[in-house]
């Protein structure tokens, strides 16, 4: 083909693939679990409020955080009365032990779903799924 002159008309380039923006399903569903705050707003912008994988485990973060309040709410109670019982040092084991369980339990979540999987923890699951319309 020969160069244009400036009176030819230029074609312009055939369009390309339309760029992707956004997360990926999977990276969503795993940073929902990072405080409510994400799996909020993913519950609220499009597309990720389209997505059955989203909306489940954005479900499911948004009842883990309301479980994880209430349980330990309820074990402070629990525990502040036995401090008159226990030690201080055994007091302080069973906390840290409490916590262990909610960061193993946060972190299966937040691994099973960036490998796109739906994993239900028991009871909440069940009720995310319901949530989420699955």
């Amino acid at each position: 083909m020969s160069d244009p002159t400036p009176f030819e008309p230029v074609q312009p380039p055939p369009p390309s693939a339309p760029l992707q923006t956004g997360l990926s399903d999977t990276a969503a569903g795993a940073l929902a679990y990072f405080t409510f705050i994400p799996a909020l707003i993913f519950l609220l912008v499009e597309p990720y409020n389209k997505s059955p994988f989203v909306r489940f485990h954005a479900w499911q973060s948004i009842l883990l955080s309301i479980a994880a309040f209430v349980i330990s709410l309820v074990l402070g109670i629990c525990l502040g009365v036995t401090l008159i019982f226990l030690p201080y040092s055994m007091h302080y084991m069973l906390w840290r032990l409490i916590d262990l369980a909610w960061l193993i339990v946060w972190l299966l979540c937040v691994v099973n779903a960036f490998n796109g999987k739906r994993y239900k923890l028991p009871v909440i699951g069940a009720l995310a799924e319901k949530q989420a319309g699955v």
